[in-house]
């Protein structure tokens, strides 16, 4: 599994996701511009002792990122028709856009078809990041039998 977060901007965030992300044994790769620095002092908080068992990429360039969707690659987002149950099997990537902005509109415009959401209660904006990430993180280790988990 790999978790994407295109620029992030809230330190913690990113720091909790890097915790799940050494929990579920994924990638985590941080795509763009970052909006704090990865040796944020909350960055580390957040992540706590299991930063140096995570396995983080930068990937500066957006344009570099969009060379490397594939097939596997779906976008979370709450403009998404479809509900996260709804994901292919095949399900490898997660993407997640930032905090304040979403996606670029390139990523709207190109991948609309592979968009999902969390269903919430009308008037609910979004969930916070690292909380939608543990969601569908989760629901994809349960779909392939928590396989490596104990």
């Amino acid at each position: 599994m790999k978790i994407v977060l295109i620029e992030p901007e809230i330190p913690q965030n990113t720091g909790n996701i890097a915790r799940l992300a050494a929990s579920l044994g994924a990638e985590l790769c941080l795509a763009g511009r970052l909006g704090f620095s990865l040796s944020d002092k909350y960055m580390k908080r957040a992540g706590m002792d299991y930063l140096d068992k995570a396995v983080i990429k930068h990937i500066p360039s957006l344009d570099d990122f969009y060379g490397i969707i594939d097939d596997r690659t779906y976008f979370i987002s709450t403009k998404g028709e479809n509900p996260y149950t709804h994901l292919p099997s095949n399900a490898e990537t997660l993407v997640f856009g930032s905090e304040g902005g979403g996606f670029p509109k390139y990523i709207y415009e190109t991948y609309s078809e592979k968009l999902f959401r969390i269903p919430m209660k009308d008037g609910i904006r979004s969930l916070n990041l690292s909380s939608a990430a543990a969601v569908l993180c989760y629901y994809i280790a349960a779909k392939e039998g928590f396989k490596g988990l104990v």
